[in-house]
This record gives structure tokens, C-alpha cells and sequence, in this order.
């Protein structure tokens, strides 16, 4: 039996992702910074699927967060077979007038805590010669994205990031594959702000169908995962369209759909 640990758990693409792993018998370690939530989904997986589900409440936009999340996962003797690195957020408007603080966090989670969890748990992979790593980045990484400028710009690193690391790891037995899903429906907007952009005109995935096609795509190796026809052609697109009318084309996908100077709550 593996062992699946998930962040971003409690909700979105994460906590669909725990439904497919608990499905196929995995044990499933949930971290995320809601215990209710991840309680509540423990309990609900336990008893559906009789597998065990460990909880660790964490915050991995803090500077110890992954030191926490080590020290609990050796406690508890818990060795961790496939790493799903799926937590993060966005932030919605001007660079200039987004606070530093919630910049800081945003690359701390969807970057930083991304790479160090893959950096202490991948060595006992290798070691094992066995292991999976599933990193979560977005079709946001195939282009710069203006009034989104630095989520853009984390999403980028991961996925570049997830491709080199493929290519170090072949052999050992370990794999590496990166999810690049376009807008879908997980509460990321809201978090984000940006119910008002024009971006989500361009259709809303189901967070069920994009975790269904993404753990089925993992399951069967592929390294760069793109659910959704429209999505693979935007990405494939981009690559000999001009940067500069890339850009001008995100800003404009990205404005909002009034008039007025972007807010944000």
C-alpha cells in the first residue's frame, strides 16, 4: 500500500485528487491549514474507502511549514510514496498596488514550500528507487500574465522546474508530472479576487472532470498534463505567437469586465 501526501487538501483540485487515491487503496496523508476541513474529509475517507487518512494542519505560506510537515510525517513513521504538491493561490491586480506580505506568501506556498517538500522527500525516493511526484502548476505558465503578475510568474517555476527535475530523475525510479489545468471551479477565483475578469468568459472547468483526467494522466506516466482540448491548444498556440502580443492578449483576457480601476477586497 502507498502513501500519497497531498497539500492544498481541504479543497479544489486537492481534495478531489484524495477521493482518486482513496478510491485505488492508497493511504493518504492531508495537509492543508483548515483542521476542520481536513478532519472532515479524513473521516469521510476512512469510512467510505477504508483507508487510513493521517491529517497535518500547516500553513506552508510560513517560513517552518515544511520543517513542521517533516517532523510530523517522522513521528508518526510515516514514509510518503507519492509527493502531490497541489497547494497554492493567486493574487488579482497592479503589481504596485498588491501588498509585499501577500506576494511573499503567495511565492512562499506556490514555490518555496513546493520545492522544499520535493527537496526533502524526493532523496528517500531515490533511495527506494521508487516514487512519484505530482506538481501543480496552471496553463498560467506558458505565458506572462499581466494583473497577475508574480502568480503568473510562481506557476512558470513549477512547471519548469517540474520538467528538469523529469529529466534529472530518469532511471532512479522515480517520475515527476506537472498538471497545468486552466480556470476551473475550486474558490481559487475568489480567493483570488478576480471574480470580475474577463478571463473566466473563457470557460470554467469542473474541478471533478480536471482532477479525474489529471490522476488518470499520472497514473499512466505522462509528465506534462493539460486537461481540456481548448487548454492544449492555447498552450501550444503561444509558443510561436510574438511575446509582446502574448502579453497584450493576457491583459486584455485578464481586465475586468467594467470599466473601473481594479479593487481588491
Amino acid at each position: 500500500m502507498n502513501t500519497a501526501l497531498i497539500t492544498g487538501a481541504s479543497g479544489g483540485i486537492g481534495r478531489e485528487l484524495a477521493y482518486h487515491f482513496a478510491r485505488d487503496g492508497h493511504r493518504l496523508v492531508l495537509v492543508a491549514r483548515s483542521k476542520q476541513k481536513l478532519d472532515t474529509l479524513a473521516q469521510e475517507l476512512q469510512e467510505k474507502y477504508a483507508v487510513q487518512a493521517d491529517v497535518i494542519v500547516s500553513d506552508l505560506g510560513k517560513p517552518d511549514a515544511v520543517d513542521n510537515v517533516l517532523k510530523e510525517l517522522s513521528t508518526q513513521n510515516i514514509t510518503v510514496d507519492i509527493l502531490v504538491n497541489n497547494a497554492g493561490f493567486g493574487l488579482y491586480g497592479e503589481f504596485y498596488e498588491i501588498e509585499w506580505e501577500e506576494e511573499k506568501e503567495m511565492m512562499m506556498v506556490n514555490m518555496m514550500a513546493l520545492t522544499e517538500l520535493t527537496k526533502k522527500l524526493v532523496p528517500q525516493m531515490v533511495e527506494r528507487k521508487r516514487g512519484r511526484i505530482l506538481n501543480v502548476a496552471s496553463t498560467a505558465a506558458f505565458q506572462p500574465g499581466p494583473l497577475m503578475a508574480v502568480y503568473y510568474a510562481t506557476k512558470a517555476y513549477v512547471l519548469s522546474f517540474s520538467e528538469a527535475l523529469e529529466n534529472e530523475l530518469q532511471g532512479t525510479g522515480v517520475s515527476v508530472s506537472v498538471l497545468c489545468p486552466g480556470p476551473t471551479d475550486t474558490g481559487f477565483q475568489q480567493r483570488a479576487s478576480m471574480e470580475e475578469s474577463k478571463l473566466l468568459d473563457t470557460g470554467v472547468m469542473s474541478v471533478e472532470r480536471a482532477a479525474d483526467i489529471a490522476y488518470n494522466q499520472f497514473k499512466a506516466g505522462k509528465t506534462l498534463i493539460i486537461p481540456g482540448t481548448q487548454n492544449k491548444l492555447l498552450a501550444l498556440m503561444i509558443r510561436f505567437l510574438p511575446r509582446k502580443m502574448v502579453t497584450k492578449t493576457v491583459r486584455k483576457v485578464q481586465s475586468p469586465k467594467s470599466s473601473s480601476r481594479i479593487t481588491r477586497t
